[in-house]
């Protein structure tokens, strides 16, 4: 890196994003493609199957039987194939962070050791994403089933005392609009306070609850710049995948013949590959943007609550040893003393000769 460390506005953090993007674009994207990937591999083994069955299985046994295979089939893919994608978008996401910190630092790195350095701690990465899950997604999803059985009960007992009227649905309305109101705010809420989970998890090598109240920390004050980063992304991603998406389909209804009815049906086939060709591809182009940009909101927030750029200078000249954020040493202790077991901040005297 050849600029000093200091603080950042947001559109410095977005020029530097876009900086580090075109210099580093293949490595950057090898990293974003590896869950577009794994998708791709299982949603072409799950198609196969399908159109195996199709073919050949489908006639062959009844059609009870047939619907209970099919729903037997897609229950196991989902068994395994959810697990291996959250695995994949984990070590993807960390691996990014790495790879970022480090060029953003001024060393290098490549494809290979970007998920070689967090392999060994992939463990931490895939809690860390699950616990994010939770968090984010899960829990207003749970508290939303219980208001439904709630309000449902309220409602079958309100039809049970007679009690029913239309300004008791109205007020069944508004309350469930506010109530999506509510967790929305809340999933956009607690998603910008753990937007730096991974960079704090990566780069300073702390556990998973331990980056998820760093990011809480860490993210004070800087929440509304993130927010734009997101619309900024969401639109990104809007444009690219009209961009991709219509000329692909201008060009497949100008094909001679895919107007008539008897390729009504390839011809769906075709538009559905290619909106969700266009959608992985899109994203896999646009994940390098999220990341690349967190990890600078990242580093901007230990310049300004920390004083890293400080810190981060000392460490060029030598003058102090780089330790984690966390990290604490204990006191060197004293000749003839050793440290207490209980405390070993705290030196306790040996025991008495015989």
């Amino acid at each position: 890196m050849n600029e000093p460390l200091r603080p950042s506005t947001l559109g410095e953090i977005l020029d530097r994003t876009a900086q580090l993007y075109r210099a580093r674009f293949l490595l950057l994207l090898g990293i974003s493609v590896i869950p577009t990937v794994v998708v791709v591999a299982l949603a072409c083994i799950i198609g196969l199957v399908v159109a195996w069955w199709s073919a050949a299985g489908a006639g062959s046994v009844p059609e009870e039987e047939g619907y209970v295979l099919v729903a037997v089939f897609a229950i196991g893919v989902t068994l395994v194939a959810l697990p291996i994608f959250l695995a994949a978008t984990a070590l993807a996401m960390a691996a990014m962070c790495h790879a970022v910190s480090r060029v953003h630092m001024g060393q290098t790195t490549t494809l290979r050791d970007a998920y070689k350095s967090v392999w060994r701690r992939g463990w931490r990465y895939i809690g860390l994403y699950l616990l994010e899950g939770l968090i984010i997604g899960a829990a207003p999803i749970a508290v939303w089933t219980v208001l439904v059985i709630l309000v449902s009960g309220a409602a079958a007992l309100a039809r049970t005392a007679g009690m029913e009227s239309i300004t008791g649905g109205a007020l069944f309305i508004l309350a469930a609009v506010l109530a999506v109101v509510a967790l929305v705010g809340y999933v956009i809420w607690m998603a910008l306070r753990l937007s730096l989970a991974f960079p704090a998890c990566v780069v300073e090598q702390i556990g998973a609850w331990t980056a998820i109240k760093r990011s809480s920390l860490l993210s004070l004050g800087t929440k509304g710049r993130i927010f734009v980063l997101f619309l900024l992304g969401v639109a990104l991603s809007w444009l690219l995948s009209m961009g991709v998406t219509l000329p692909l389909v201008i060009i497949l209804s100008l094909l001679p013949g895919m107007n008539n009815a008897q390729h009504a049906q390839a011809a769906a086939l075709v538009m559905v590959f290619i909106v969700y060709g266009a959608a992985f591809a899109v994203q896999a182009l646009v994940r390098p943007v999220y990341g690349i940009a967190l990890v600078l909101f990242y580093y901007d927030q230990r310049i300004r609550i920390e004083g890293f750029d400080i810190e981060w200078m000392m460490q060029q000249a030598g003058m102090v040893v780089a330790l984690p954020p966390t990290a604490q040493v204990p006191p060197p202790a004293s000749p003839g003393l050793r440290a207490d077991p209980r405390n070993p901040f705290v030196p306790a005297p040996e025991p008495p000769q015989e």
